[in-house]
């Protein structure tokens, strides 16, 4: 692991399998990015609205709003075109891949999902903005 990696992003992590979504936002904060979490599709919209996240790794078995809903709404309704979205789930077939590209995903992984292979996208993931700043985001948002 490559902690205190200089790629540090805003990452969200989405899943309704806490343990699962604490162990692997615990594990991407060690590579130095900035994670939120949430358990569920309506959760993971209303922090999406506020955090702006770049990358969004996303189950798409979520209670309420499925993931491939918040993938929809997240490129259409926040803009957020430029965002590395990976779906995270238990679904492997072709035609679940499809949706899943259809919804927005940039990145189709199954469960069980492990850091390096989130770490690998986010590193050769070309972004349009440059890297996060989070000294620079800090005392931006200070009155």
């Amino acid at each position: 692991m490559n902690a205190g990696s200089t790629s540090a992003r805003r990452v969200l992590v989405v899943d309704d399998n806490i343990d699962s979504a604490v162990s692997l936002s615990i594990l991407l904060t060690m590579y130095g990015h900035e994670v939120q979490t949430a358990h569920d599709g309506h959760a993971a919209f209303a922090l999406a609205k506020n955090f702006t996240p770049e990358v969004v790794v996303l189950d798409i078995g979520l209670p309420g709003i499925d993931g491939l809903e918040v993938a929809r709404r997240i490129r259409t309704e926040l803009r957020l075109a430029d965002a590395l979205l990976v779906a995270m789930t238990g679904y492997g077939q072709d035609e679940d891949r499809a949706r899943s590209q259809e919804a927005g995903f940039n990145a189709h992984l199954i469960k069980p999902v492990d850091s390096q292979s989130i770490q690998a996208l986010i590193e050769h993931f070309r972004f349009k903005r440059p890297l996060s700043q989070p000294d620079k985001l800090t005392s931006a948002e200070e009155p």
